[in-house]
């Protein structure tokens, strides 16, 4: 338990002696820490409910709490609030409990659930590239976060390799090399080695999709291809699918390493073909797919939208299935199979259209049923100086790979500007280079709130000063140096002591807050607030510090208190570095 839930059970039996709903004694950070450390704003609310005065409501709570030898002072203000300090003995100890508790005082879920989160997106024949990059380190971030609190987390890409892009690609490979094995139908076997490189895929894929968009024959003739591969009636076109399939993941998995991010499946939308039929015949006897213009749709129109909105198409004309189509039947598996009752879809917010219409169809055809949520996690985008989104100069997409080289040669050159870890042997210098180099890639998206556009600084994302990956780094380092020290000098970590001076305080309410600013992440579905207190924590402890001089502080009680203060604080920092994706070397 945390101290800001203690408070809050405490304040709530506070309520109901008073004769009033416990849920108003809900305890939060104070909005003014120069009034107090804490405040209760739910006299006001009572007062409501009861017809009573706030203020004469907020006393009596106030003068309950004041009983408690935990509270050291509690006082009214404003039109009702209570505001509320904790005892220094009661902080030492809560700060004692909270350092040794694995979950650092955060209450795990009472009722873990298997959440689903689907993040990363990426596709046959294209290279990871910079759109993709918000997802996957949005995603990654919320994956780590529900495992920490207790749930059973699915991490899933969906790799999208069965839609219209394949069609395309086979249609042109066919006229490019059309004594191909794999274009014949009526081979036994096909060749184990691909035809094709990733590079031939993304040379041949733009091409292609900007020739359907003016070739109508072209891309009729990519059309139908895409459907035969979709129905299995030529085992050429799985063999060569299959190859390219192969190809592009072997290049997607090197740059997940890369980031340092990992998944549970690796899924595409082909893993759920199989499962399609049997769901559109469902839905038809359900009534709820239905023609329309040769098509089968299915109306996701309700009767209180302020718009019109358009059906889903579960097949087209040709008989082909779209994403939407394999979009619900991957919710179909992932409820019945994997027992899903959270799934999250981390993608841009362009596709919000999308993901409504597919959850509503979901739930009209209880493919997902009511105690089955579904979010959009969407976001905004990372762009370039000028405000639109990143690009090369020459105008074209940078690939992951690309930015990956970019953020670790900046942090290569930071290093060498503060003359950190200059002593080191060159792969390691490197080493911590690419950690440098990958968590200013990743703060530098997760301090924005997710919904927000950001701009791609490559100066400031690199930067050891402000609010950045870099300098939360080196706050953890240096705490990692300071406690080298002290093993040196043979100073042990003791208990939390109450504190004495201002910098004790105000460092143990900071890392007392780590619950609450997990759940609040959690409940947002947004890292930025878990980013922004572990900044507000490495100032803190900066601050502490440069006031408390552990290794020369003569009196052993207090040096054992700041070291395990010192101690408790990396073990904060790393913890929610981690959460967010970012490693910490061990020295810069």
């Amino acid at each position: 338990m945390s101290l800001l839930t203690h408070l809050t059970d405490l304040t709530g039996r506070v309520f109901a002696e008073l004769g009033l709903e416990p849920a108003h004694g809900v305890v939060v950070r104070s909005q003014r820490p120069d009034l107090a450390q804490f405040q209760c704003n739910g006299a006001m609310t009572a007062a409501r409910e009861t017809g009573r005065p706030a203020a004469e409501l907020a006393e009596a709570v106030a003068g309950r709490l004041r009983e408690h030898p935990e509270i050291v002072s509690a006082t009214t203000a404003g039109p009702g609030f209570v505001n509320i300090d904790v005892a220094d003995d009661a902080l030492g100890l809560w700060s004692e409990r909270s350092r040794a508790d694995p979950h650092l005082g955060f209450d795990a879920a009472t009722t873990p659930m298997t959440v689903v989160v689907d993040y990363a997106g990426p596709n046959v024949a294209k290279a990871m590239h910079v759109g993709h990059l918000r997802a996957t380190i949005i995603g990654d971030s919320l994956a780590r976060q529900f495992a920490f609190a207790g749930h059973k987390v699915i991490r899933d890409p969906h790799f999208g390799d069965w839609g219209f892009q394949m069609g395309l690609l086979i249609a042109a490979l066919a006229e490019e090399r059309p004594d191909l094995p794999f274009l014949r139908p009526d081979l036994e076997t096909y060749p184990a080695e691909s035809p094709v490189t990733l590079e031939d895929l993304q040379r041949i894929y733009p091409e292609a999709s900007e020739r359907a968009r003016s070739d109508e024959e072209f891309a009729q003739r990519a059309r139908e291809v895409t459907v035969v591969l979709q129905q299995g009636d030529h085992p050429g076109y799985r063999a060569l699918w299959r190859h390219m399939k192969r190809v592009s993941e072997g290049s997607q998995r090197a740059d997940f390493a890369a980031l340092g991010v990992n998944f549970d499946l690796w899924y595409g939308e082909s893993d759920v073909h199989d499962r399609i039929d049997s769901m559109v015949e469902r839905l038809k006897t359900q009534g709820v797919a239905v023609e329309s213009e040769g098509a089968l749709v299915v109306d996701v129109g309700l009767p209180d939208d302020k718009r019109e909105w358009p059906p889903l198409i579960l097949e087209s004309r040709t008989g082909g299935y779209l994403y939407s189509t394999t979009d619900l039947a991957t919710i179909d598996m992932r409820v019945s199979e994997l027992g899903a009752e959270l799934i999250l879809y981390v993608v841009d917010r362009r596709q919000s259209d999308h993901f409504t219409q597919v959850f509503r169809a979901a739930r009209k055809g209880g493919i997902a049923p009511p105690e089955v949520r579904l979010e959009h996690i969407e976001f905004g985008t990372m762009n370039g100086p000028d405000g639109k989104p990143f690009k090369t100069r020459a105008g074209g997409v940078v690939s992951l790979g690309d930015v990956i080289r970019l953020i670790t040669g900046a942090a290569r050159s930071r290093l060498d500007e503060a003359h950190l870890a200059e002593e080191y042997p060159d792969p390691e210098r490197q080493s911590i280079a690419t950690q440098v180099g990958i968590a200013a890639l990743k703060f530098g998206d997760l301090i924005n709130n997710r919904s927000s556009d950001y701009v791609f600084d490559l100066d400031r994302f690199s930067s050891f000063e402000g609010k950045t990956g870099p300098y939360l780094q080196y706050a953890a380092v240096r705490i990692k140096s300071i406690l080298r020290l002290a093993a040196e000098r043979q100073i042990p970590a003791g208990a939390i002591a109450a504190p004495m001076l201002e910098v004790e305080r105000d460092l143990m309410l900071a890392l007392l807050g780590f619950g609450e600013a997990l759940q609040r992440s959690l409940d947002l579905r947004a890292p930025n607030h878990l980013a922004d207190y572990a900044f507000g924590v490495a100032g803190e402890f900066n601050r502490f510090y440069d006031e408390c001089h552990i290794l020369s502080e003569e009196d052993p009680t207090r040096r054992g208190s700041w070291m395990a203060l010192a101690v408790w604080t990396l073990g904060t920092l790393e913890r929610a570095l981690q959460l967010l994706g970012i490693e910490v070397p061990e020295r810069m």
